[in-house]
């Protein structure tokens, strides 16, 4: 009987039971079988069947590492090279950590920045009533904290607050609240900017002082008043009137010890629709405070209402014709319109500010030397730029889009009146913008050109256009801000004299600034009305920095007369400084910030209807 299996190395091995040759027979021819079957290649295993314990190979160690098998030589000169490598990484590191070397600190801020700090700090010294402990201006303290309370046929009793307007201690409502709406108007579009210039806190408490202040001018809680405050203190000097006020007196605010008389109307439009605007703009400022947002606007409301119920303009029975003559209130109309649309979203005042008459009573077809000329008294120019952005941003489309349209082509064609390369506006050797046409105190209206320049510009990179076609030209968007630049750094020294318009900004600056705090040295004495002329009167420096005051500017001619007693050259006013602070801010910091597109808009409704749902699915 055979039988037979596998030769383990592959080769067939066979036994029979009956072969009776000796073991060493039987030893041989398994010899002779194992030198044939090692003829072929033999795995490990194999091998060490066959190899001694001393003959045996090596065998390779691995390490499972789970989703992969590797050498274990491989593995622990990996770990080791990593190990080593976070050695000396680690050594170097610490090296370097503790030599000492050069720290290269943060680019210092640009000069629109830094003239933007002083800047601001020019409504701090012209806030009267009490002051907060923050004010920081040392020579300033608690003024005219009565007013409104003696004064006589008054029915405002509770006026203390708000801000002196120039270098007097009058109150003046009308330019007073253009200024806070160039505030708010600048805060709206370049939040950013003034946080990063550490400001946002500041300005926006600026703004407060002043709405706080207008809310006390009428009856903030009605839906419909008859009269409001318009004015705190008195100047006309006019016929020889020796009465003391604060024109005839020279004191320190803080000393006024005669009667602060207040006037008051009850038609007067454009005072009315000027101070909605700048409660409608300040609520959006402060729309993170929604009760104090809601009762702005509610403020507004009732203030516009009462400016289209009751027709009038605000200066045409007061002394304030002398100083601040209101020439119109069909502008205030659209710029108060549009304010409070954007604070409300309401429609009815956005068809009310794109009414075709409104604007042709406003003068937008009409031209003339002053058009394109924003200030305290035209806000045309501000309206048209601030609806144009309604159009490029959102584009509500009929039936708008006609007014808007027109007052998008005549924004451009304002523009290009602002270049040089056109001749609408004289300039001075020095390069100054004659927005005025050779008036005195140029300064205010350059401020206000600069920032609706830079800030439409910016609206067009927002929207994706590169410039805009001055007739058959088209001119990029660096060309208005390279005119914005050129004028504000005229204002901060860069003219032929050399002179910084801005107190406090560089060396060269006015020492005698028309300004009575500023003027008279804070000291036990207590200058009587005429006691104070010495000081008005005097050649030596101010005793105070009126700190970021911009005065009124030089001549058509360059010159400057650094004088007291001219207030042409050397008298600041909110107004002014409100569009500085503007221009300012628009240009300084990073330009890739830009504007903010959608704050303004956060009470505009969707511009078109919601669309309506799909049917419901068809059954049989």
């Amino acid at each position: 009987m055979s039988m037979y299996g596998r030769d383990p190395w592959g080769g067939p091995l066979e036994i029979n039971a009956a072969d009776s040759a000796t073991d060493d027979d039987r030893s041989r021819n398994l010899q002779d079988l194992d030198r044939a079957a090692l003829s072929r290649p033999l795995d490990e295993t194999q091998q060490s069947w066959l190899l001694g314990p001393t003959e045996q190979k090596k065998k390779k160690k691995y390490v499972d590492l789970g989703c992969i098998i590797v050498s274990r030589k491989i593995f622990v000169w990996t770990v080791g090279t990593l190990l080593v490598s976070g050695f000396l990484a680690g050594f170097i590191t610490l090296i370097v950590k503790t030599v000492p070397r050069h720290h290269h600190s943060k680019s210092p801020p640009d000069n629109y920045t830094l003239a933007l700090h002083k800047a601001l700090m020019f409504f701090n010294a012209q806030r009267s009533g009490k002051l907060p402990k923050h004010n920081n201006v040392s020579w300033r303290g608690n003024s005219c904290v009565n007013d409104g309370k003696s004064a006589t046929g008054t029915i405002f009793k509770d006026l203390a607050g708000g801000y002196y307007d120039a270098g007097d201690a009058i109150k003046f409502n009308f330019p007073a609240s253009f200024a806070m709406t160039m505030l708010s108007w600048s805060v709206i579009e370049y939040s950013a900017k003034y946080e990063a210039a550490g400001e946002l806190n500041h300005v926006k408490d600026i703004i407060k002082w002043g709405t706080d202040y207008f809310l006390k001018c009428f009856n903030h809680t009605a839906d419909t008043i008859n009269t409001i405050a318009a004015q705190v203190g008195s100047g006309d000097t006019s016929g020889g009137n020796t009465s003391p006020n604060d024109h005839y007196c020279w004191m320190r605010p803080e000393d006024i010890d005669y009667p602060r008389s207040v006037t008051q109307c009850s038609s007067c439009s454009d005072l009315a629709a000027e101070m909605a605007a700048a409660l409608a703009s300040a609520s959006i400022v402060f729309k993170d405070n929604k009760a104090y947002s809601q009762k702005l606007v509610h403020g507004a409301k009732t203030l516009f209402k009462f400016a289209r119920g009751q027709r009038g303009r605000y200066s045409s029975s007061t002394e304030a014709a002398l100083f601040y003559n209101s020439t119109s209130y069909w502008d205030e109309f659209i710029w108060g319109g549009a304010w409070l649309y954007y604070a409300t979203g309401n429609n009815t005042y956005l068809q009310l500010a794109t009414t075709r008459g409104l604007a042709k009573h406003a003068g937008a077809f009409s031209g003339g030397p002053y058009y394109g000329v924003l200030s305290w008294d035209n806000k045309l120019t501000g309206a048209q730029v601030l609806l144009s952005r309604l159009r490029l941003f959102l584009s509500p489309g009929y039936p708008y889009e006609e007014i808007l349209r027109t007052f998008h082509n005549q924004t451009s064609i304002i523009m290009c009146s602002y270049l040089p390369i056109f001749t609408s506006f004289n300039r001075t050797k020095g390069g100054l913008i004659q927005l005025n046409h050779g008036a005195p105190q140029p300064l205010q209206y350059v401020v206000n050109a600069a920032f609706l320049a830079t800030l439409f510009s910016d609206y067009l990179e927002a929207a994706d256009t590169p410039g805009w076609y001055c007739g058959p030209n088209f001119y990029s968007t660096d060309v208005l801000r390279e005119f914005a630049k050129t004028q504000v750094d005229y204002i901060l020294g860069k003219n032929p004299r050399k002179m910084s318009y801005v107190v406090g900004f560089g060396n060269h600056y006015p020492r005698h600034v028309h300004h009575r705090g500023a003027s008279i040295r804070k000291d036990k004495i207590k200058y009587n009305c005429k006691g104070g002329w010495k000081w008005r009167d005097s050649s030596k420096p101010n005793p105070n920095t009126l700190v970021g005051a911009m005065v009124a500017g030089p001549d058509k001619h360059d010159g400057f007369h650094d004088v007291r007693t001219n207030y042409n050259y050397t008298e600041p006013t909110l107004a002014g400084n409100a569009g500085l602070v503007a221009a300012l801010v628009a240009l300084s910091g990073d330009r890739t910030t830009g504007i903010d597109k959608n704050t303004i808009f956060s009470a505009v409704p969707p511009m078109f209807p919601t669309p309506p749902p799909p049917p419901a699915p068809w059954k049989p």
